[in-house]
């Protein structure tokens, strides 16, 4: 995505993956090589903040970091997670007043969290570690609940899977049992590997409006585009690019 809106727009930068076992050193070789922007993937969203000069007032509210833009060796932390989750879901649906149920309550579930609660939805993080959801929901405004029994899910408007469980190498099952999806709801993945997920494949069975994870990926990957660049993104050049990745 990020390559070809580069290439839409004629800039001379170009967009590689690392993979990153020493996340200090890694920082210390971003400051060194002069790299302009870097993206932050799991478990790195919250463990890189000490390590950066600055946080955008927004990622210092959420607690958490998935795009660090280098200005002449400072580096600030942002997050783009949360405004990719927003668009995504606004793209069909209003969020004011909705019922959301939230899995996880990791630094992408921070994210959409906090981007939920400011678009004035109503949110409910059901996690595995019950303490960490409360953590998470006292700090956004939200209320809790233990990861378990998720057949309650169907009781809300929106339900979004921000966990591991989906991910073809981690747990490919689906988080949510199939009989608690019905028609009417919306239930967005944010997993992209694989693009449809096992829950995305059941919503749409059961005749809920389902959103997979290349929306999110979309929407924060524009966002981050600008943030590297300075230019807006060419969304219909990076959304044509996704596509013909996931086929």
């Amino acid at each position: 995505m990020h390559l070809a809106g580069y290439r839409a727009l004629g800039l001379h930068f170009t967009y590689v993956p690392f993979a990153v076992t020493d996340l200090e050193g890694a920082v210390r070789g971003v400051r060194a090589l002069g790299i302009r922007g870097v993206g932050v993937s799991m478990p790195f969203k919250q463990q890189v903040l000490p390590l950066l000069d600055a946080l955008d007032p927004i990622a210092a509210r959420i607690g958490a970091v998935n795009t660090i833009v280098n200005d002449g060796g400072r580096l600030t932390g942002h997050n783009t997670d949360w405004i990719g989750a927003v668009r995504a879901l606004e793209e069909v649906l209003p969020l004011r007043g909705a019922r959301v149920l939230l899995l996880g309550a990791g630094g992408a579930a921070r994210a959409i969290a906090f981007g939920l609660i400011e678009r004035g939805a109503s949110v409910r993080i059901a996690n595995r570690d019950r303490a960490k959801a409360e953590r998470l929901a006292a700090d956004v405004g939200a209320t809790a609940e233990p990861l378990g029994d998720t057949a309650f899910a169907g009781d809300h408007d929106v339900i979004v899977n921000a966990t591991s469980a989906g991910m073809a190498d981690v747990d490919p099952r689906s988080p949510v049992p199939e009989g608690a999806l019905r028609e009417g709801l919306f239930v967005m993945d944010i997993v992209y590997k694989p693009m449809v997920t096992e829950l995305v494949e059941a919503a749409r069975r059961r005749g809920a409006t389902a959103i997979h994870g290349g929306r999110m990926l979309l929407h924060q990957a524009a966002e981050q585009f600008r943030l590297y660049t300075g230019h807006e993104a060419p969304l219909a050049a990076m959304d044509e690019a996704l596509h013909a990745q996931i086929g």
